[in-house]
């Protein structure tokens, strides 16, 4: 068989592809290590608002203690946010967590995406675990973010602030 011009250009264009199409891609190729991509990191749409997460005043759960707020830690790292956060009741086994990524942070709001945990409080052997999206909120110019979900475990309404 003789080659023709139109198949020797078909082969040109065919033959890059086929090879992109066998070769490891570069998550394997590089065991998965790479930077996230843009989808990945933390969408900020509000300056201001990134800046009081990052020097946030601490949270609480009322069932705890509104006087003796627990800690809220940001970090970013390669453009994602992550929160971790932990109040512990001084007085019993009272224990809120919330561990996860900042997924965006807009006008008076931001989103976290992680596991949030309440235990033992306000009685004991009451365990809250979820892990989802949730959705904090600034209202009626309060100081603080304001967990958006209230009820999401049992018909206890749980306020998880996180204050600036």
């Amino acid at each position: 068989m003789v080659p023709t011009k139109a198949g020797i250009a078909l082969c040109m264009l065919v033959a890059p592809i086929l090879a992109l199409a066998v070769s490891p891609s570069a998550s394997h190729a590089t065991g998965g290590g790479e930077s996230p991509t843009t989808a990945d990191q933390t969408r900020i749409l509000d300056k201001r608002n990134a800046e009081r997460l990052l020097a946030n005043k601490g949270l609480t759960l009322q069932w705890i203690d509104w006087d003796h707020r627990g800690t809220a830690t940001v970090t970013r790292r390669a453009g994602v946010w992550s929160l971790h956060g932990r109040q512990a009741d001084v007085s019993g086994p009272g224990l809120l967590a919330l561990d996860g990524t900042i997924t965006e942070i807009g006008p008076d709001y931001f989103t976290f995406q992680g596991k949030i945990t309440i235990s033992n409080t306000p009685d004991p052997g009451r365990t809250c675990s979820a892990d989802k999206t949730w959705h904090f909120a600034v209202t009626q110019n309060r100081r603080y973010y304001r967990l958006r979900e209230f009820e999401w475990c049992d018909s206890l309404t749980d306020y998880v602030d996180i204050y600036f």
